[in-house]
């Protein structure tokens, strides 16, 4: 597809989950810097709402397009679409995300958990009791955080590989992700270890884990107790940004913890606003040529994996 001169300067962004949250936040910011903007989420009436809002506030550049990142024909339809109107995509924030546990909000409440305890790890044997995971809820938190991001990236890659700015890929984590979290040091060590690192081996991880979440072996395997769908998750997704930054050197490919954050994936319990909280993912969507890749960001200070 042939462009004109402003399509190949204008710069194309899609940000996915962002009806609500730091999602809605990232898009705000993105727009506010000139960037043309494609708010996604599952819900359209959720989403053309939260696209109505930020039209309300100025930011004409922001439109709606169905994204659930769960349905392979809906990332397609994505894909077409940016296709046929811009000819190529620039930025791609991979925001969406579940929990991976089903909560008793009123009995979490109720344990009035300080965000220190929350934030050291302090508090994961408190929790047990309010905080639960099912099978099925650690499979619906697998396939939103680390293979709905692969889908969806892998997708929309080719149009990613059309920016003349050089594509930026921006995936939101977790300090849930972080490897020293993982009790097993010798998951650590092969996760840690980017020279062995394929996405094979990943994918093997996550069935491993699966595999012993099926059988009641996550502790005596050495997974991580506190959120343990929603931690592998992460330190999946932080390992599948490090092969994916060595595959496209071109390309500024970046995760990212946006800090203890006020959402609903937290219950509310984080102590950041939103505002603080898409610094991160605004930055690194936005960074110049030649800028760093394959890294962990802890907001927007870079970190260790």
């Amino acid at each position: 597809m042939m462009m004109n001169d402003n399509q190949s300067t204008e710069r194309y962004a899609v940000v996915t989950g962002a009806n609500k949250g730091i999602g809605f936040e990232t898009v705000r910011q993105l727009a506010a810097s000139g960037v043309t903007v494609l708010l996604t989420a599952r819900n359209e009436k959720r989403g053309t709402e939260a696209v109505s809002l930020l039209h309300e506030l100025g930011l004409s550049k922001v439109l709606y397009h169905q994204l659930d990142v769960l349905d392979s024909q809906s990332i397609q339809a994505l894909a077409n679409f940016i296709h046929t109107q811009f000819g190529k995509l620039d930025i791609l924030v991979n925001n969406a995300g579940a929990s991976g546990v089903i909560v008793d909000e009123d009995g979490l409440r109720a344990l009035n958990i300080d965000p220190a305890s929350w934030l050291s790890g302090k508090a994961t044997n408190v929790v047990q009791d309010v905080i639960k995971t099912t099978y099925d809820t650690a499979i619906e938190c697998l396939n939103t955080n680390y293979y709905g991001v692969k889908n969806v990236t892998q997708t929309l890659l080719p149009l990613l590989q059309h920016s003349t700015s050089g594509g930026r890929i921006v995936n939101v984590s977790s300090l849930r992700g972080e490897l020293w979290r993982i009790p097993n040091e010798q998951i650590r060590k092969e996760l840690g270890n980017l020279e062995g690192l394929t996405e094979e081996k990943i994918d093997g991880f996550v069935e491993k884990f699966l595999h012993d979440l099926r059988n009641n072996e996550l502790e005596v395997n050495g997974w991580s107790k506190m959120l343990p769908a929603y931690s592998v998750s992460k330190v999946m997704l932080n390992a599948y940004t490090r092969v994916l930054a060595k595959k496209y050197p071109e390309m500024c490919i970046n995760c990212v913890h946006p800090g203890y954050v006020d959402t609903d994936l937290n219950w509310h319990t984080g102590t950041m606003t939103l505002e603080e909280g898409a610094q991160g993912s605004v930055m690194l969507a936005l960074l110049p040529a030649g800028g760093p890749s394959g890294c962990y960001f802890d907001r927007t200070q870079v970190a260790e994996f």
